[in-house]
């Protein structure tokens, strides 16, 4: 799980959600070495329902930043690596409006040809909802229209099934988890810690916490054991 891929500011609010390109390299590069590929959500669902077998691990962003565009996608590119990033659909050509509050610097979103570049190369494009809420203190006619509008806006944009979703904040409950399986969603990721397997809800998929403090060792540490399956 990653979100932005830029050098943050010394003085940055929240420099957690920042992974330094040279560190993103050098993680996609660890990956490669190690013989995983990198996949998207929708490369990886038939992992998840036993169709294949692998060495692989699903790469994602929150938001949608124009960085993971520029910075992250010819790094995946490289090894030959794929890649989901959750968009948010009323954010498209804006910004995180929904960080503003909380001091975190304006970081900008991909626009509609960027979102179609990234699609094109063979990356994913997933839905982040409409507006980024919390999705837990919404009524079930809200909740409806953040999933179902941002899947049809980003449908529009790439032309494809927008098939792979992301709760905001990780907030999620049962109503929700079977809302996502309705609206069309083939997966949906959590920000529950752990490593993803067959034996979890394709609804409610744990994910590995990539940032701007995690360090070389502590990344392999992530991904060889079971160090994150407790976390959650």
């Amino acid at each position: 799980m990653y979100h932005s891929i830029q050098v943050p500011h010394d003085n940055e609010v929240m420099r957690s959600l920042h992974v330094k390109p040279a560190s993103f390299a050098r993680q996609m590069w660890l990956l490669s070495k190690l013989g995983y590929v990198g996949l998207s959500m929708r490369e990886l669902r038939p992992y998840f329902e036993g169709e294949k077998q692998g060495k692989v691990v699903g790469i994602t962003f929150d938001d949608g930043y124009l960085n993971n565009l520029t910075a992250a996608a010819p790094i995946l590119k490289k090894h030959g690596f794929s890649g989901t990033c959750y968009v948010v659909s009323s954010a498209i050509g804006g910004d995180n409006f929904w960080d503003h509050h909380l001091g975190i610097s304006s970081n900008e979103i991909m626009n509609a040809n960027q979102i179609l570049e990234w699609e094109c190369s063979g990356l994913e494009i997933g839905c982040h909802t409409k507006t980024h809420p919390d999705l837990t203190k919404l009524t079930y006619e809200v909740q409806i229209e953040e999933l179902q509008q941002s899947k049809t806006v980003l449908e529009g944009i790439t032309g494809k099934p927008a098939v792979s979703f992301c709760y905001p904040y990780g907030k999620y409950n049962e109503q929700l988890s079977k809302l996502a399986k309705d609206v069309g969603f083939e997966t949906s990721t959590t920000m529950n810690r752990g490593r993803a397997t067959q034996n979890h809800d394709p609804h409610e998929l744990p994910r590995i916490p990539v940032n701007f403090h995690t360090l070389p060792h502590l990344f392999l540490l992530k991904i060889l054991t079971p160090y994150e399956d407790k976390k959650h």
